[in-house]
């Protein structure tokens, strides 16, 4: 099988590259300050480009968004939770008491998930998603 030969105009994309460089300074991110300025780019992009695929700059946002996401996932790495602990963060976070997801799931019922003695099933799992909004998977065993 022969490989297929692409003929670059290596001159055009020099020319190109220096003016783009110049501006974005397009670079592998290492740190937390190019890291700061790839997510300003990558918001910049996202705020011209909106939900448009087939939008010029799609192709340069994806490419930016990839390199934001390997770096975060480098070092702002999130552990998974046990679904008890997402709910007491969530309950935390938003002021809730018990009393106050009442009408999602029995007050014992909750009382026995906050201790781990009760499991959170698919069906509550659903329901607390839909209150909290938020994916019903954080509630679900991994």
């Amino acid at each position: 099988m022969r490989a297929a030969h692409t003929q670059f105009d290596i001159q055009a994309i020099q020319s190109s590259w220096q003016a783009f460089d110049a501006m974005a300074h397009l670079r592998p991110i290492h740190d937390k300050k190019s890291y700061d300025r790839m997510v300003a780019l990558m918001n910049s992009l996202l705020n011209t480009t909106g939900d448009d695929e087939d939008h010029p700059l799609s192709g340069l946002l994806d490419l930016v968004g990839d390199m934001v996401l390997k770096y975060e996932q480098e070092h702002y790495a999130i552990e998974a939770a046990e679904p008890k602990e997402a709910l007491r963060f969530l309950m935390d976070a938003r002021g809730l008491k018990q009393e106050d997801l009442s009408a999602i799931v029995p007050q014992s019922n909750l009382s026995a998930i906050l201790a781990g003695k009760r499991k959170i099933s698919a069906t509550l799992a659903g329901k607390l998603g839909k209150f909290f909004g938020i994916s019903p998977a954080v509630f679900v065993p991994v």
